[in-house]
């Protein structure tokens, strides 16, 4: 079961899930500067780069994001289109942050326009009902999809969360409408609002958070800032009332929540570049800017095995260790992991199937491309947010 901490950290609101006795995801979001992927925006075209195919679109007093033009093949004008197919300087779009800014790179922007839910995702520019991968049930797949198609707006896609699996059978429609409601009042407003205006206000980090997990195996969740407990009992009341009663306002005053469960000691090891295994090998977590690196070693093992199965068995530990670490500290896009080299083909075929059967437990989508000719595993883990390190490199955490 699991239970999701909300407390406040500096100039910050930490989530933190524990799950099982021990911190398994934190996030933090900054009160000054939070993240602003979700929001949607009426913007500006500055200028096109042919070259890259993309377009600098003004869209916050002032800040330019990329919008990709190999993406967007349709876009979304606040007035009538213009007579070019491609968007030129002047003209104005409506935009969605689909990532944040990340170290000199700008803000990325999308036309393709999602609405999330808490069990189904609205989107525009692709057609068709999509599944969530953790849902695994062909045969219920096949009948929900006949039962929505007609909810589906025309010219709207609609993705099923995990979530859904334990939804009602009125309660995907309703929230479809909902969502369709939703998105034809921003479209509307588009057309009478100035450049730079906010349509729509993602929720923050922290109710995104109480959206996203899975209600039946959410035991309670906590928080010590009776702000975030206004907010959060008013999320609740609003679209899951079910879950009403796991909301608890701590108010011990002698223990605050952040030494209750060892939340700082959690923060640093997060960002340590060394973490240790229980067998006494360990891995070396290095960030980088195209990508991130993790080196699997023996350490202190002192199994009494043969080297073969050494070698196998701190490499499948060491899968199940870097399976929490990507989670644990929103690691993303490549991933290049260094295992111990082992000589068997069939060993190296079962450690390629083990990380491959823990990355469909991420909660994130997570692929095993492939083993390289350096025996070197690629992985690759969908962007969505900025990694820990990012965020707390940009707080003032540890100032």
């Amino acid at each position: 079961m699991n239970k999701l901490i909300l407390t406040e950290w500096k100039d910050s609101v930490l989530s933190a899930l524990w799950t099982d006795g021990r911190i398994s995801r934190l996030s933090l979001d900054g009160r000054e500067e939070p993240s602003m992927v979700g929001r949607i925006y009426v913007g500006k075209v500055k200028n096109v780069v042919k070259n890259i195919n993309a377009a600098f679109v003004e869209f916050q007093g002032g800040v330019i994001g990329y919008y990709s033009l190999t993406e967007n093949r349709e876009h979304l004008y606040t007035s009538k289109a213009p007579s070019a197919d491609t968007p030129k300087p002047g003209d104005e779009l409506i935009v969605q942050v689909e990532k944040d800014a990340v170290k000199t790179k700008a803000p990325v922007l999308t036309g393709r326009l999602s609405f999330p839910g808490k069990y189904t995702v609205l989107t525009m520019g692709k057609s068709g009902i999509g599944f969530s991968l953790k849902i695994t049930d062909r045969e219920w797949k096949k009948q929900l999809k006949e039962g929505l198609q007609e909810a589906v707006p025309e010219g709207c896609g609609l993705i099923v969360r995990t979530n859904a699996y334990e939804a009602s059978a009125e309660e995907l429609p309703e929230e479809i409408a909902l969502l369709e409601e939703k998105r034809r009042d921003i479209l509307e407003k588009a057309r009478c609002r100035t450049c730079g205006s906010r349509l729509d206000e993602a929720p923050p980090a922290y109710i995104a958070a109480i959206r996203d997990l899975n209600s039946g195996e959410l035991e309670e969740i906590v928080t010590d800032i009776p702000e975030i407990f206004r907010q959060a009992e008013e999320y609740l009341r609003t679209f899951q009332p079910e879950d009403g009663k796991k909301l608890r306002l701590y108010s011990d005053r002698l223990l605050p929540l952040s030494k209750l469960y060892s939340l700082e000691s959690a923060l640093e090891s997060a960002l340590q570049k060394q973490v240790w295994l229980k067998s006494g090998g360990y891995l070396v977590i290095e960030p980088t800017e195209a990508l991130t690196v993790i080196d699997v070693n023996t350490g202190k093992y002192s199994g009494k095995k043969n080297r073969k199965e050494t070698i196998r068995t701190i490499n499948l530990e060491a899968a199940e260790e870097i399976g929490r670490q990507m989670i644990l500290r929103n690691l993303s896009g490549i991933i290049l992991i260094d295992f111990i080299d082992m000589e068997e083909e069939e060993s190296r075929e079962e450690l390629t199937e083990k990380m491959t059967e823990i990355c469909r437990k991420d909660p994130v989508k997570t692929t095993v491309v492939d083993m390289t000719a350096l025996n070197l595993m690629e992985v690759t883990r969908k962007k969505k947010k900025k990694p820990l390190y990012e965020t707390v490199k940009n707080s003032s955490l540890f100032r």
